[in-house]
C-alpha cells in the first residue's frame, strides 16, 4: 500500500511517500480502507520531534481518518466489512498513524459515519470535534444562554468550538484575521465576529458581553492571563489547549477573587469511553447539519510533506493562509 511515513523525526521534508506492507486486522481491530485523512498541529509536533515519543520505524504519520471497513479481527462486534467509519487517536501511544491507503484501527477508537456525511467531512471533524466536545461539555460544562469566546473562529478547532457552542445554545464571540474570514464565522453562526487586525478586540468583547465571558477557549500559543481574566465573568472558565512551551505570568489575585476556573486538557488523555461519547454527539450534529467541518483544501496523500509545511506555517508562524482543515485523499 502507499503511505506517508518517516524513519526518524525531522522537518516536513523528512516525510516519504511510498510502498509499505498492508496491515491486517488483529484481535479487536478493523482494517479500514482509508478514504480521507486530515492534518492536525499535533501531527507536525510528533513528526518534528517536539513531542518525544517511542515511534515504530517506519512510522506512518497522522491521527485522523475516515473510510470503509475492509475486514475485522476476532472480538470486533460493533462494525462489519462495508461499514463506513471514522477515527482519531492514530499515531499516538505507539500506534501507527493514518496517512496510508489502509489502517488497522482498534475498535474502541472507531465511530460510524452518518449517511450523507462524506469521508472528507468525517476526517476533518475527527480530532477537532472530539477535542471541542470534551472541552465544552464534560470540562467547561457550557450551558445554553452562556457566552463563549474563541480565538480564530475560522480555524479547525475554532470553527468547531463555534458551531458546537451554538448547538448547545450559547452566544458566541470570535475573532478572525480578514473580512472574508469574519464573514465565514458569521455564516457558521457566530453572534459577534471581530477582525482582530482592524478592530479593537477587547472593546468589542466588552460591548457584546458587558457582564463578562462565561467560557473563554484559548487557542493562542502565548495566552495573556491579565487580559483574559479582566474579560471573564464571575465564575468564568478558561480552557487551555495550546501553548505547550508557554510560561506566562499568572495574576492570582484577580483570578481567585472572581471565582474563576482554569481548565487544561489534551484530548488524547481521555479514555476511549469518553471519546465514544464525543463521537456520538459529533455524529448527531453532523447528521443534523449543525456541524459543518471547515475544509480549506483537499489534496492527494502524496503531498503530505507540503501539507505539513503549510500547517506549520499557520500554527507556528501564524501565516494566516488557512481557513479550516487540510484534508488528503489516498
Amino acid at each position: 500500500m502507499k503511505a506517508a511515513y518517516i524513519t526518524q523525526p525531522g522537518p516536513p521534508e523528512s516525510i516519504q511517500y511510498g510502498d509499505l506492507p498492508t496491515p491486517s486486522a488483529g484481535a479487536g481491530q478493523a482494517l479500514v480502507r482509508v478514504g480521507a485523512v486530515a492534518v492536525n498541529p499535533i501531527d507536525t509536533y510528533i513528526r518534528g520531534g517536539l513531542i518525544k515519543a517511542q515511534l515504530p520505524s517506519p512510522f506512518i504519520i497522522g491521527c485522523d481518518l475516515a473510510g470503509t471497513v475492509e475486514a475485522v479481527g476476532s472480538g470486533v462486534n460493533r462494525f462489519k466489512p462495508g461499514d463506513r467509519v471514522w477515527a482519531s487517536n492514530q499515531g499516538l501511544m505507539g500506534r501507527q498513524g493514518s496517512f496510508a491507503e489502509y489502517s488497522a484501527v482498534d475498535e474502541c477508537w472507531l465511530n460510524g459515519t452518518p449517511a450523507g456525511v462524506s469521508d472528507e467531512q468525517a476526517a476533518a471533524a475527527a480530532l477537532v470535534g472530539i477535542t471541542s466536545w470534551i472541552g465544552l461539555v464534560p470540562r467547561a460544562k457550557l450551558k445554553s444562554g452562556e457566552t463563549l469566546f474563541v480565538n480564530g473562529g475560522s480555524g479547525g478547532v475554532g470553527s468547531t468550538v463555534l458551531q458546537m457552542a451554538k448547538a448547545i445554545g450559547a452566544k458566541v464571540i470570535t475573532t478572525a484575521g480578514s473580512d472574508e474570514k469574519v464573514k465565514l464565522c458569521r455564516q457558521l453562526g457566530a453572534d459577534v465576529a471581530i477582525n482582530y487586525k482592524t478592530e479593537k478586540v477587547d472593546e468589542a468583547i466588552r460591548a457584546a458581553a458587558p457582564s463578562g465571558v462565561d467560557v473563554w477557549w484559548e487557542t493562542l500559543r502565548e495566552p495573556d492571563f491579565d487580559r483574559t481574566i479582566g474579560l471573564l465573568a464571575l465564575r468564568g472558565r478558561m480552557i487551555l489547549m495550546a501553548g505547550r512551551d508557554a510560561r506566562p505570568t499568572f495574576p492570582v489575585g484577580p483570578f481567585y477573587t472572581k471565582d474563576c476556573t482554569l481548565i487544561g486538557f489534551a484530548m488524547f488523555n481521555s479514555s476511549a469511553e469518553v471519546q465514544q461519547r464525543a463521537g456520538e454527539a459529533i455524529n448527531g450534529w453532523l447528521a443534523g447539519g449543525k456541524l459543518k467541518p471547515c475544509i480549506d483544501r483537499v489534496i492527494p496523500l502524496s503531498q503530505a510533506a507540503e501539507a505539513h509545511k503549510l500547517q506549520e506555517q499557520n500554527t507556528i508562524h501564524k501565516a494566516g493562509t488557512l481557513a479550516g482543515k487540510i484534508v488528503l485523499k489516498p
